[in-house]
């Protein structure tokens, strides 16, 4: 079964104000996995991410690196799947894994209590260090996996998508579905994500986060535990930049369906990027604060387009997509598509209004303590400033840098980097259903 993981994983409150931002500790193991814990001693609990560089991005064929994170916990060399699972709910402790574009993450949740602890932690230990990848459980996922795929078919969104990053990508790693193909899926084989998991399983390719009641001490010989039951390892090598779209490049697909399907987009952000504050807050105005932004003005107030209409940065490692996309009547989808179009010319053009600026920055910064009320979201932020690498005072001045971004600063980002005449656009569907 596949566990899915969030960036905004629902936990338990924090005692503490939710407008404080957590002290953050760093340091490096002695096997060099780099360690981010916040002690938060108000609840009985403790959450652990342990994050690998090694999602679809690193994968050699497609669906190995999926496959890879869904096997850790189907057996070890001591353990069947059923006495994992029975392990972690002896101790009431909850155990998930996820693999995505850049990252592979295992989670872990447990009663701090020695009693609880202990033994989750030694299970945890044993799952991400110790997989015997079991004939049984891979034959049974790669069956799941060829489901999800034949499912993808009756899906005009998932059609879209893998459309959407082939053309936005080519031949860059990015392209590469999570879920692979079905050709991909038929050739892979138990050695395949062994040879995965020996590659980017390491330590040196780690990042650990630990956040709970726990002290510094106690956060130290954890992370000594789990560090030192991987092989060093080397870190992954970097990944090819994005090159930018030269021309525009358009793909209709017909799906059965009374609707169509448009996504359009180029090339977008990486979590470091220099303009990543004034491209935020400016998608938020354009199409990323729901039924007020410009986009759903434009699309479906006015008009009547589409129900739903959005744009949004998926910053990664390197360049993810800036995406825009709506669904609309077959009968309309030229006529909202030159909309969107158009709507995106303009914005780059004239960038946005004093007042659609400060409404921005208050509903940012107005939402962002909400992000951190728990334990658990502490830690996938944490989880996502240390794999890429953000200063430890990321939380702690991401409303000020927000609150500092000018009308002009947008403008000057969206002129320098959004280019409305050379992006990728997929439409699916246009077919009576």
């Amino acid at each position: 079964m596949f566990v899915k993981f969030s960036l905004f994983l629902s936990g338990l409150l924090l005692a503490f104000s939710v407008s404080a931002s957590p002290q953050i500790e760093n340091w490096q193991t002695s096997k060099g996995t780099q360690v981010y814990f916040v002690k938060a001693e108000e609840l009985p609990m403790l959450d652990i991410r342990l994050v690998f560089d090694a999602g679809a991005a690193r994968d050699p064929k497609g669906g190995v690196a999926l496959l890879t994170s869904a096997m850790l916990n189907q057996g070890t060399q001591n353990k069947d799947t059923d006495a994992i699972a029975t392990a972690f709910d002896d101790v009431g402790a909850e155990f998930s894994a996820e693999s995505e574009r850049d990252m592979a993450v295992m989670s872990l949740r447990s009663l701090s209590k020695p009693d609880a602890l202990e033994p989750a932690i030694d299970t945890f230990v044993e799952v991400v260090s110790q997989p015997a990848f079991p004939e049984k459980s891979f034959e049974r996922l790669i069956n799941q996996v060829k489901t999800g795929l034949q499912g993808e078919k009756q899906s005009p969104s998932a059609i879209a998508e893998r459309a959407f990053y082939q053309q936005l990508y080519g031949d860059h790693p990015y392209s590469t579905m999570p879920m692979g193909t079905e050709a991909s899926v038929n050739e892979i084989t138990i050695a395949d994500l062994q040879q995965f998991y020996q590659q980017y399983y390491v330590a040196n390719n780690a990042v650990l986060v630990i956040v709970g009641d726990a002290d510094i001490k106690q956060a130290k010989s954890l992370a000594e535990k789990i560090s030192s039951a991987l092989p060093a390892g080397t870190k992954a090598p970097a990944l090819p930049a994005v090159e930018p779209l030269e021309t525009a490049r358009e793909v209709r697909l017909p799906y059965p369906s009374s609707q169509t399907t448009i996504l359009m987009g180029q090339p977008g952000l990486t979590r470091d990027d220099a303009d990543f504050f004034p491209l935020y807050v400016g998608n938020h105005i354009l199409g990323g604060s729901g039924l007020v932004s410009i986009i759903s003005n434009e699309i479906r107030e006015k008009r009547g387009l589409s129900y739903s209409a959005y744009s949004y940065f998926r910053p990664m490692r390197e360049a993810g997509p800036y995406q825009f996309g709506l669904q609309t009547r077959n009968d309309q989808a030229d006529q909202a598509l030159e909309v969107l179009k158009q709507t995106v010319m303009d914005y780059v053009e004239q960038g946005p209004t004093e007042d659609q600026l400060i409404a921005a920055q208050k509903n940012i910064t107005g939402g962002f303590a909400l992000r951190l009320d728990s334990n658990s979201k502490i830690a996938d932020y944490l989880a996502m400033m240390g794999f890429y690498q953000l200063p430890l005072d990321h939380l702690e001045t991401f409303n000020s840098r927000v609150n500092a971004v000018t009308v002009e600063q947008i403008k000057a980002a969206y002129k320098k980097r959004i280019y409305p005449q050379k992006m990728v656009t997929v439409l699916v569907g246009g077919e009576t259903e």
